[in-house]
């Protein structure tokens, strides 16, 4: 399914709601944002009730909901204000601690825009927000690039370009491993920050092999080179394998650009955060 187009609020000032049964949840959220974030408005509501009526104050960027509330569901919250929202489309985080099972059950639906995994850290939680609401570009960042297709690879790599990113364009997984190869010979490990592959390609490989081989003949876990696999296939179980075999996230087809770059943005970042964590110099990496 298509993602719908973004419209976000007739003012430059972000409008955030957070939706979260914690006061204190709440409050360090607040904090965090506006250390990102220090002009925008932000309402916190305790419950799904108090983020309905909220809804009736004007034109949000963006919301936030935790899955449990003390009134209702998370879920059943995401659905009301996607049904009541006088915006084209608003985009509704899920934040929760177990997102990694709920993707794998396909749990989240058209109606969630994106997750958010609240182990991550509500500094990481800000940064994911600010992707949305006002993204920044990354410079220097390295995308291994998987699209056989060159038509749709000259315009997505215009796309991240117009970022900041570097972009490495391979049309077939035997081409992206055998760079991941010569990166790894010269020491520069992994490579690229991040890898964005399609699902089918030319050749006898496809993008499930590739994330296999990275994951697996590589070894290189989600932290240290995190992998975001375009696909156009709804079913529920190939979506569910792609995640299992080790992809980080699923974006779908038809490629909706602020999605796109959020997502990839998101994953570069994370994985830096990681790999200085456990100590890969950025040399190592692939930078000149």
């Amino acid at each position: 399914m298509s993602t719908p187009g973004f419209r976000l609020s007739e003012t430059t000032t972000p409008r955030i709601m957070v939706v979260d049964g914690s006061k204190v949840v709440r409050k360090m959220i607040e904090g965090v944002l506006r250390q990102q974030l220090p002009s925008m408005e932000f309402i916190g509501c305790e419950t799904g009730e108090e983020a309905k009526t909220a809804l009736l104050t004007g034109a949000f960027s963006l919301v936030t909901t935790a899955l449990r509330l003390p009134d209702m569901d998370g879920l059943a919250l995401a659905r009301y204000l996607r049904e009541h929202t006088p915006q084209a489309y608003i985009p509704i985080i899920v934040v929760s601690g177990d997102v990694q099972e709920r993707l794998e059950s396909r749990s989240f639906n058209d109606i969630v825009t994106d997750y958010f995994d609240k182990s991550l850290g509500f500094n990481a939680l800000a940064a994911f927000i600010k992707g949305y609401v006002a993204p920044e570009s990354e410079p220097g960042g390295e995308v291994l690039y998987v699209e056989d297709s060159r038509v749709v690879a000259l315009a997505t790599r215009r796309m991240l370009e117009k970022h900041g990113l570097q972009v490495i364009h391979c049309t077939c997984v035997e081409d992206a491993v055998a760079h991941l190869e010569t990166m790894k010979a010269q020491q520069r490990i992994p490579g690229p920050d991040v890898v964005l592959t399609d699902v089918y390609l030319k050749g006898d490989l496809t993008g499930k092999d590739l994330v296999q081989s990275i994951r697996n003949t590589f070894g290189y876990p989600k932290g240290l080179l995190p992998v975001l696999v375009m696909t156009g296939d709804a079913n529920p179980a190939n979506q569910t394998d792609l995640l299992r075999a080790g992809a980080n996230d699923l974006v779908q087809k038809p490629i909706e650009e602020r999605l796109l770059v959020t997502k990839l943005l998101f994953q570069l970042r994370v994985g830096r955060l990681m790999r200085e964590k456990v100590g890969v110099p950025a040399r190592k990496r692939g930078a000149a």
